[in-house]
């Protein structure tokens, strides 16, 4: 893998990474209502997922997502009612809302930080988008003699662009944490990302595959 092929592929990658898509909605959901340190759990689920996307398309099992319309279709199902959760959840707790608890129990944070990681990875992990892009684009940039771990440094090239891209936006959202302190940011906040999450639940379910 010569130093062009990186480059490429650093090119494609960032150009996804920088796309409007879950990941970007997830974190504004998270950080203003959770913190900092959510936010970044939030990341290292998006990073672990990419880990499992790029060792199935290694391994080359993967690919029955697109030989396989049933598996396929399967995956996608599983990827869109969790988008669709995440989504209806913070659209009923915008509706149900209650004001913000000034003291909490703290092992409640270290939950909801364990929460945001599954989150994070889940959104990825279910989401055939993400899947396609290990199958369609991240074959194209690793030569047929490449050993596995050398292919691992693209994975390893796509999650330090999420790292830096999301990481700037959990800075960015952390200064306006103040600001979710207000009964009606929270309420607004949580009902435009529910239907964000709904958006990309109903967009995912009429993704078609590859082949078709």
């Amino acid at each position: 893998m010569d130093s062009f092929q990186v480059l490429s592929f650093t090119i494609v990658a960032m150009l996804l990474v920088l796309s409007p898509g879950p990941n970007g909605v997830l974190i504004a959901k998270t950080v203003p209502l959770s913190g900092k340190s959510a936010g970044f759990a939030n990341i290292a689920g998006f990073v672990a997922a990419f880990y499992v996307h790029g060792s199935l398309s290694i391994l080359g099992i993967s690919i029955l997502l697109v030989q396989s319309s049933q598996a396929f279709f399967i995956f996608k199902l599983l990827g869109a009612a969790y988008l669709f959760w995440i989504g209806v959840k913070s659209c009923w707790q915008a509706w149900k809302f209650k004001p913000i608890q000034q003291n909490y129990d703290p092992a409640i944070k270290k939950a909801s930080i364990l929460g945001s990681f599954f989150e994070g990875f889940l959104t990825n992990a279910l989401n055939p988008k993400v899947s396609m892009f290990y199958l369609a684009a991240f074959p194209q940039f690793i030569p047929a003699n490449m050993e596995a771990s050398s292919a691992f440094v693209l994975v390893f090239i796509h999650s330090l662009l999420n790292l830096l891209w999301f990481s700037a936006m959990v800075f960015l959202l952390s200064r306006i944490k103040t600001l979710s302190q207000s009964d009606s940011f929270s309420r607004c906040l949580k009902s435009f990302t529910g239907a964000m999450f709904i958006g990309f639940s109903i967009k995912l379910f009429f993704l078609k595959p590859l082949n078709n």
